[in-house]
């Protein structure tokens, strides 16, 4: 995990709707709103390049972030984020502050580490299928991770990987087993190669008892 810290600069907008808006997108900024821990929601207008220029950043999306409103320091994560369906145009972003004591609820993105070399794939033929790109947890900010590792290294053929399964930083909880909901993260499936291996040999013992 690095420990990048994303600085986010803001300033307080009085004026709504379409038409300020795109007032805005002429200045190079966008609009966002922040809300959450108890105080009010305020409207902001972003750099928008400087938004941009976070975005390649995987971490950005799942990190506390520093956010310079009027020159003084808040902190936030990012919670929504809404782009032009057709130009790479960022159209509105949200983000909600954070209080060290209350829980956050995040999506994380999962690594994956150990398909090439996991028995299923070097040794079975076949492959390593990843059910879930991103996890929902549950964290105090200070705890909240850029991602979770899933290491399958160990997997064979047939076998699922659960969410169960996962080790989680401390203070970490996956929400969905919190609801009782323990689903397949990755499953190692038989390739083609080896799926049609199966099938000459199951076509041959046929033959055979035939």
């Amino acid at each position: 995990m690095s420990n990048v810290d994303f600085v986010v600069t803001a300033e307080t907008r009085s004026d709504m709707g379409k038409g300020a808006s795109r007032r805005l997108r002429r200045e190079g900024k966008m609009p966002g709103v922040i809300y959450g821990a108890h105080k009010d929601a305020t409207a902001v207008s972003l750099d928008h390049n400087e938004m941009m220029k976070h975005l390649k950043h995987e971490a950005f999306y799942s990190h506390v972030l520093t956010i310079k409103l009027d020159g003084k320091v808040e902190q936030a994560v990012l919670k929504d984020l809404q782009r032009h369906p057709a130009k790479p145009v960022l159209l509105h972003a949200d983000f909600q502050r954070v209080s060290a004591s209350e829980r956050l609820r995040m999506h994380v993105p999962l690594h994956f580490v150990g398909d090439d070399v996991s028995p299923a794939v070097k040794v079975g033929g076949g492959m390593i299928f990843h059910a879930m790109t991103e996890v929902e947890i549950s964290c105090l900010p200070k705890d909240l991770p850029e991602y979770i590792e899933v290491d399958v290294s160990a997997m064979e053929l047939g076998q699922s990987l659960h969410l169960s399964e996962l080790k989680l930083p401390k203070g970490v909880e996956l929400t969905a087993l919190t609801h009782g909901s323990d689903l397949p993260v990755a499953a190692a499936q038989a390739g083609r190669t080896a799926a049609a291996e199966e099938g000459a040999a199951a076509a041959e013992g046929e033959e055979t008892a035939g």
